[in-house]
């Protein structure tokens, strides 16, 4: 079958206001929330074209379950790089893959300057009672969850500062706080990971570790009592981004040489427990980690090097039965005994975007995980994943020329099994060009419900189920 992606990577205009999808099926009653998902949807400005997937300018999409109907919003983030760029009719910041179109030292300017983005397309979140969107750049934008509105850029109240941050925090159910790091570049850069406690919108340093070489870290892992960030062989070399002006992903060098190393730090008191070499990897998604005994174990999405971050420019996407890097599902072990981190596949079946039950196993063992994988083995995302890690057993949903987004997990209220719930994901059928919801049982992993959308939905990054 001939693959054409170009529509997942096609510019939507269309906005709409609360507009009810018509139904095929029924969805449970107790499902009353709301699924906000964010992505790229818009791939130029007047005549200059964005390179790379990651630099499209964000839209929100909002599915909201109420009473057996599923309502649906779309909303382009009006932050201030969407609104310069609108008034200007061209690329005003500079973005992942490309720079706008100035002089030389115009570009360095806009580096060095440190000329933030705040198209924030990847992830959103909740903090303090406000909802955020996300980017790696440090600008959080705030919006109403409801309209999905642009209210403006979020303060956090604190000094801690840096320059590339994740768009994959953790909440700790059990200390009731959020946890992050944002990497800081200077003479010493740094890792600065800190905590949010439920309430308050102000960060609290756990602890600042220093760093020669800085790597690109995409996600982290918590467990019980520690934080785990995996330092990729992928070197951001800030002395060249301030200096040339070209676009970040240029400034990321691959050194396999240097391996990667868990770097493994206390939750409580911020020590660095030590750090765990392993061989050369890179990976976006970690998928979940936890203790047994004292010892760590870290799952996670793991590629042989970081190809795939060329393979997402635009260009390369719009081809014609493209072919992407695949990665493995890596079981890594860390035993404070001994300095290396060994590792074992979970599954020999491919899987990227990886979401398990967070509400109740997040940092802690568990055993399924859902994700998007591909029916062709050629690294396109075109089937959702249900995987048993303790099983080695997986179940899938497939059909031609429908694309499937990440799949979010809801639990049901007063589940008492881990995958007792629903599996939400927004499917872009490229044949009928349109996009609907698909609604799957996450047990038996079985189409339950879709809900038809008007337009559709170029490919969104991540997203997350609010209850009301």
């Amino acid at each position: 079958m001939e693959i054409d992606l170009t529509l997942g990577f096609s510019t939507l205009e269309n906005e709409v206001d609360n507009q009810v999808l018509p139904l095929t099926g029924q969805i449970p009653h107790w499902l009353s929330g709301t699924l906000i998902r964010n992505g790229a949807a818009k791939f130029e400005v007047g005549e200059e074209q964005y390179q790379h997937w990651f630099d499209g300018l964000a839209m929100l999409h909002r599915f909201s379950f109420q009473r057996g109907e599923i309502v649906y919003s779309n909303k382009f983030l009006r932050g201030k790089t969407f609104n310069r760029a609108m008034a200007a009719g061209r690329i005003v910041y500079p973005e992942f893959a490309t720079m706008p179109n100035r002089s030389r030292l115009g570009k360095i300017y806009l580096n060095a300057s440190q000329q933030f983005t705040d198209n924030a397309s990847v992830n959103v979140t909740k903090t303090d009672g406000r909802f955020l969107a996300m980017t790696e750049t440090p600008p959080r934008v705030e919006f109403d969850p409801t309209t999905l509105r642009t209210i403006g850029q979020f303060n956090y109240h604190d000094k801690i500062s840096g320059q590339l941050t994740t768009v994959h925090p953790h909440y700790d159910y059990q200390r009731q706080e959020e946890i992050n790091y944002i990497t800081r570049f200077s003479i010493s850069s740094s890792y600065n990971i800190y905590r949010i406690k439920k309430g308050s919108a102000q960060r609290q340093l756990i602890t600042s570790v220093p760093v020669k070489y800085a790597s690109y870290m995409h996600s982290f892992a918590i467990t019980e009592n520690h934080i785990i960030l995996a330092q990729f062989p992928l070197i951001i070399n800030h002395y060249k981004l301030l200096l040339t002006g070209t676009p970040f992903v240029q400034n990321l060098q691959w050194q396999p040489e240097r391996g990667t190393i868990f770097l493994v730090v206390h939750k409580d008191s911020g020590r660095v427990k030590g750090y765990f070499q392993a061989e050369a990897f890179f990976a976006f998604h970690h998928i979940n980690a936890f203790e047994v005994s004292g010892d760590l174990v870290v799952d996670i999405v793991a590629y042989p090097d970081a190809s795939i971050m060329t393979a997402l420019y635009l260009e390369k996407l719009r081809m014609k039965n493209p072919q992407l890097p695949r990665a493995e599902i890596r079981r890594y072990y860390i035993n404070f005994t001994s300095p290396y981190a060994d590792y074992r596949l979970l599954s020999q079946d491919f899987l990227e975007f990886p979401r398990i039950n967070y509400r109740h196993y997040n940092g802690k063992e568990y055993c399924i995980v859902y994700g998007l994988s591909d029916h062709y083995a050629n690294g396109v995302n075109n089937k959702l994943v249900k995987l048993d890690t303790q099983k080695s057993k997986t179940l899938s949903w497939y059909s031609d020329h429908q694309y499937p987004s990440e799949p979010v997990f809801v639990p049901a209220p007063e589940a008492e099994r881990e995958d007792e719930g629903v599996v939400l994901s927004v499917v872009l059928d490229t044949q009928a060009k349109c996009s609907f919801l698909l609604v799957l049982d996450a047990l038996s992993f079985k189409e339950m419900a879709r809900a038809q959308i008007p337009h559709p939905i170029p490919f969104t990054s991540h997203g997350q189920y609010f209850e009301n």
